[in-house]
């Protein structure tokens, strides 16, 4: 799959058993329809995402294209607050979610402090070493 963002190719990771694809150039991830439902722990979690999940009509300006169809994809606000702004294919082929975003949703429906998926994803992607192309730990 192309990222959407960048155009480079995306690699797939398996995260609790999902498959998401992840770009390493601009860190995005990309969760096919019904992907985030299967990240959120619980219903209570997956309701308190998903209903929070909201068009946004302000930013029209910077629309990316779904990766799958090709087709202007809309922005929807994440959050009861509207803390995250994602991207979503019109025609529910999935979310894209720029670096650190798709940590950010997980913890909006976390009731505990940290749940297992978001430590997967502070694991996976924050705490990440740095190397330079000789392969030396920068």
């Amino acid at each position: 799959m192309i990222c959407p963002i960048c155009k480079d190719a995306m690699i797939i990771l398996e995260l609790d058993q999902v498959e998401i694809d992840y770009c390493t150039t601009c860190e995005g991830i990309w969760l096919d329809s019904g992907e985030l439902e299967m990240l959120l722990e619980n219903e209570a979690e997956r309701k308190k995402v998903l209903d929070t999940l909201h068009e946004d009509h302000d930013h029209p300006e910077k629309l990316n294209k779904c990766p799958i169809c090709g087709k202007k994809m809309i922005k929807v606000h994440a959050g009861e607050n509207k803390e995250v702004l994602i991207d979503k294919c019109k025609k529910d082929h999935g979310l894209w979610f720029d670096k650190g975003e798709l940590n950010t949703v997980v913890e909006l429906g976390a009731k505990e402090e940290e749940n297992k998926i978001a430590h997967l994803l502070k694991e996976m992607f924050e705490n990440k070493i740095s190397t330079n192309d000789k392969g030396e730990t920068k």
